[in-house]
């Protein structure tokens, strides 16, 4: 794949993968992504997962045709790009390899050397000839690992963002970006909002007319989109209007008080109502979903005198990921003395910027007049704020 002249795609699919970073799942794979840059000297663009190493290396040397590289930039050293450093070093002994100190401080940890003698250490400014091309480095640290740079090269207009504007999937995978993209940032970048603040300042100066992300497609087209969402994403901002319902059932009684909620606020005239059962649906995508919206209803029932295991969970992302400023309200249910409301509220304060509702619901075992009113005025209560 030309990703313009002398840049060239050598990344891979990975669909041998079932959980992403050991918890997200990912039904159409994984793309490690690299590049290879082709001028009066050359240089790659990071690694892949270790299981492609080989494959890796022999997209590369399709690219190279002959010729040897001068360089491996590494970005990001978490193993999914990082994992072939040495692999390639070994097989490229002229080779420098050019990163951060932290990267560096990381391969030694890794491979047991920082390459010592065939090291290039850069940071923020710094610049790399290839002949035409002039490289300069960004420094990135927490988008998401603190060693992590971009690249930028000025003569293509080409912005290698590490893991920024990454996303879930192969790239033979027919899906949208937004959805597995947004998944992606607020499962695994969404808590370093500030970190992603600044670097996006720092892009604003540059030209920018193709973004090379690690994971996901090449985007060049339409850029404004992608880089007004990582606004919105990364400074916590509300992309869509809307209640997300995220609840728990045993017996199903939460459940239709749950039902009925999405359909009295659907009737009021709620812009959109999302819901999602924790111990079934994929938390991410619970997460992804809290985050796009304004609105969340936590509802769950008391289970061991507290919060049921899996509202727990849930809540414990939320604050894993930094989740703030929204609207909560909550659904408690417990036959005979109701603590989940009390528990989850303990959890949710750990939250910045949160405003609660006057109005929950409390069931006590089924569903009943009182609580079809408790509802209705929560329901009022939430599509006044639309």
């Amino acid at each position: 794949m030309q990703i313009a002249d002398g840049i060239t795609y050598i990344g891979v699919n990975d669909h041998q993968i079932d959980l992403f970073e050991g918890q997200y799942i990912v039904p159409n794979g994984m793309a490690y992504n690299s590049y290879v840059i082709i001028d009066e000297k050359i240089a790659v663009m990071d690694s892949v997962d270790i299981n492609f190493g080989e494959q890796w290396l022999a997209n590369l040397e399709a690219a190279l045709d002959g010729r040897t590289p001068d360089y491996l930039i590494v970005q990001h050293m978490e193993p999914d790009h990082g994992a072939n450093v040495k692999l390639f070093m070994d097989r490229y002994p002229e080779a420098t390899v050019v990163a951060s100190v932290g990267a560096f401080n990381m391969m030694q940890n890794y491979f047991g050397t920082k390459f010592e003698g065939r090291n290039l250490v850069v940071k923020e400014g710094d610049t790399l000839s290839l002949g035409a091309r002039e490289l300069s480095f960004i420094a990135a640290p927490n988008v998401h690992w603190p060693e992590v740079i971009f690249t930028y090269d000025a003569a293509d207009k080409v912005l290698f963002s590490a893991d920024a504007f990454g996303k879930f999937g192969a790239l033979d995978a027919d899906e949208a970006w937004d959805c597995e993209a947004r998944r992606y940032y607020f499962g695994i970048v969404g808590k370093f909002g500030p970190a992603v603040q600044k670097v996006l300042a720092k892009a604003a100066n540059l030209d920018i007319q193709v973004i090379c992300p690690l994971h996901g497609p090449i985007l060049s087209e339409n850029l404004e989109h992608y880089l007004g969402q990582y606004q919105t994403w990364s400074s916590y901002g509300v992309e869509t209007q809307g209640v997300v319902i995220a609840y728990s059932s045993v017996y199903g009684h939460t459940k239709e008080v749950v039902e009925l909620l999405a359909k009295t606020l659907e009737e009021k005239g709620c812009p959109r109502v999302v819901v999602t059962d924790l111990a079934r649906d994929d938390q991410a995508e619970a997460v992804e979903d809290a985050f796009r919206h304004n609105v969340l209803v936590l509802a769950t029932t008391t289970y061991c005198g507290g919060v049921f295991p899996a509202m727990h969970e849930f809540i414990n992302h939320l604050v894993d990921h930094a989740y703030q400023k929204r609207t909560i309200a909550f659904v408690e249910n417990g036959t005979w003395m109701p603590a989940a409301t009390k528990g989850m509220k303990a959890l949710t304060d750990q939250l910045s910027d949160i405003e609660y509702t006057e109005n929950n619901v409390t069931v006590k075992g089924a569903l009943n007049d009182d609580v079809r009113a408790q509802v209705n005025a929560l329901a009022d209560e939430l599509v006044a704020k639309f």
